[in-house]
């Protein structure tokens, strides 16, 4: 059985951690439905959706098709089964420029919203997290970062240029 997979950071395609997706991509580009909240948190600069809806923006990402094998390392890297970190929970997506088209539901990764008073906000909430975002991105261990970092704004969503919602 596949599930479907809503991907906005570091899985996407050209990502740093898209080795670890093994999903089928499904053509087109795609929105969450509701807005959410998505940020770019922590020394390592790892995005961060918070489970808010109705508040940032509607987010720009992938969908993909995964089986169980993939779904589990999905999982394994967005440590779901450690408190703090990722839920895997399902949303609703619909195609980019659809508005008020047809959804699909699909799972997707939302960090823990505690977290964020914990750690270095770099920027968020935006729309999309871009090529130029994830230049910054290092792969690291953020599990020690929350135990000692205050909460500090580094930046607002124009901090690193304009979000546009076009296709990066």
């Amino acid at each position: 059985m596949s599930e479907l997979v809503f991907v906005y950071g570091t899985l996407k395609q050209g990502f740093p951690n898209f080795h670890v997706n093994r999903g089928r991509r499904v053509p087109g580009e795609f929105v969450t439905r509701a807005a959410y909240p998505l940020y770019v948190v922590g020394d390592i600069r790892v995005p961060w959706l918070v489970d808010r809806p109705g508040s940032g923006h509607r987010v720009a990402g992938e969908l993909y098709r995964v089986d169980a094998e993939a779904l589990a390392l999905m999982d394994a890297l967005e440590q779901v089964d450690e408190p703090g970190w990722y839920r895997r929970v399902a949303i609703e997506v619909e195609a980019r420029g659809a508005s008020g088209g047809e959804t699909v539901k699909a799972f997707v990764y939302f960090g823990c919203a505690e977290r964020l008073e914990r750690i270095v906000v770099h920027a968020g909430p935006i729309a999309e997290y871009t090529e130029h975002l994830a230049r910054s991105y290092r792969d690291g261990d953020f599990r020690a970062e929350a135990e000692h970092e205050p909460h500090v704004v580094a930046g607002d969503s124009t901090a690193s240029g304009p979000i546009e919602n076009g296709p990066t």
